[in-house]
């Protein structure tokens, strides 16, 4: 056996386990850490606070009586009530009977209907504020392109024309005026793809007519994790100059070679810093959500073009970065959404629903593309999770959820016979689902 040639292979294995187990360690945190806080705030104790399962390699207890742990297996963590029998509350049935009425206050089981409601709903909760907050985040670093449009940076291009200068204000293209964004994605649809482009540009106070390059080129400017593109090692900033050897200057020209390939091999000619290069990759058949509902499938390779230049940015207020991030975070939660009622009517295929494998060769993606791009990817999964606990099924947040609300048009909670017979059934659902997941990650293309 070729040992020393495995040792790339393993080394991938490792990066993509630990990038996940990072990831889902951040949002277990966050998660667990909603219920813990809002528990306490409600005045029930939590006796454990675990990050992961099985035997424990470091713990130490606070003034509160709050144990804090680090378990050897970091696939999941919990909180552990005043109360509580095991990690998945379910009443210590004993320890109750002792208690009075003051310790009783203090447990899951003994607070009021209000607490332990609010207790359970803020680590999805949690999860959701994470998200807004790195999607808020990410915008207000890289901040909003300014109006009227000007280059900030110039990007590397073949044969690219130098005469695009940072700090040029862009006001027409080919004789057409642009007066702000819209103006200028609407002018360069209709602009002829191919040769240079004619300017008038507003530099150091005067109008200027110079040549530069079509705005949208065959650039790539993102990548999406696990793709067909990422997978044969192109990078974001390389340029596909050809397809099949014919020659191309307009990320449009790759977007209707791609559709058109129906899954068949395509061969690319890139360039890469000065340097020409080639790839061979087949698009892969992807279901995308709908901005109206619903979703469509499209060959894909699994890229994003950007324009030629970086254009100049200012930084947005805080209240517009948060805006910005509860509607990244609703987006997502809404496509989710969608989606599994697509897969479950079978309009989509169940391939999309993917397991632990799957998660974790994302990450790992992920993290191969840098830190905001790994930071991202937690905001995204942060909002999966928080969404996926939210399923009414018992086992979950979303089924305690419902028994509480049973409880509060009742005036009484489900039974304990009663409880242990949904959770039953509540966890049978969700080891199938686990597994259904995870055998898509072994046999989906």
């Amino acid at each position: 056996m070729d040992v020393v040639g495995l040792i790339p292979s393993f080394g991938g294995v490792i990066y993509t386990v630990v990038a996940f187990v990072v990831a889902l360690s951040v949002i277990v945190a966050v998660h667990e850490y909603g219920h813990y806080i809002v528990g306490r705030w409600s005045g029930i104790h939590a006796e454990v606070f675990s990050l992961g399962f099985g035997p424990v390699i470091y713990s130490r207890t606070d003034k509160r009586g709050t144990k804090w742990q680090i378990a050897i297996l970091p696939f999941g963590g919990f909180v552990k009530f005043l109360g509580d029998s095991d990690a998945a509350s379910g009443k210590d049935a004993a320890q109750m009977s002792e208690m009075d009425t003051v310790a009783r206050r203090r447990t899951m089981h003994g607070a009021p209907l209000w607490a332990r409601a609010a207790t359970v709903a803020a680590g999805p909760v949690f999860n959701f504020i994470l998200s807004i907050l790195v999607f808020g985040a990410v915008l207000f670093a890289r901040g909003n392109a300014v109006e009227p449009l000007t280059i900030g940076m110039m990007k590397p291009l073949p044969e690219q024309s130098r005469t695009l200068e940072p700090g040029d204000q862009i006001l027409a293209m080919n004789g057409q005026e642009i007066v702000d964004f819209e103006g200028f994605y609407a002018v360069t649809g209709a602009l002829p793809i191919g040769g240079t482009i004619e300017y008038s540009v507003l530099r150091n106070g005067s109008t200027r007519i110079i040549e530069g390059p079509y705005p949208f080129p065959p650039l790539i400017d993102g990548l999406q994790a696990g793709s067909a593109a990422m997978d044969v090692g192109l990078s974001v900033g390389d340029v596909i100059t050809g397809i099949d050897g014919t020659a191309i200057t307009a990320f449009s020209e790759l977007q209707t070679r791609v559709a058109a390939s129906e899954g068949a091999a395509l061969l690319l000619d890139v360039w890469r810093a000065g340097e020409e290069m080639q790839f061979a990759l087949a698009p892969r058949k992807v279901d995308l959500p709908k901005a109206e509902g619903g979703f469509e499938t499209r060959w894909l390779i699994g890229m994003t073009g950007g324009l030629a230049f970086v254009p100049a940015t200012e930084t947005p207020g805080v209240f517009e970065a948060l805006s910005y991030g509860a509607n990244q975070t609703l987006f997502i939660a809404e496509s989710s959404l969608s989606g599994l009622y697509h897969m479950i009517t079978g309009a989509i295929s169940s391939c999309n629903l993917r397991g632990p494998i799957g998660i974790a060769e994302t990450s790992g993606a992920a993290a191969s593309q840098g830190l905001a791009s790994f930071i991202w990817f937690i905001a995204v999964l942060s909002t999966a999770v928080g969404l996926l606990n939210l399923l009414p099924i018992p086992v979950l947040d979303g089924g305690h959820l419902v028994f509480h609300a049973y409880e509060a048009i009742t005036g009484k909670p489900p039974s304990d016979k009663a409880l242990r017979v949904l959770m039953g059934i509540g966890l049978t659902l969700m080891l199938s689902l686990m597994v259904f997941a995870l055998t898509n990650d072994l046999f989906c293309p």
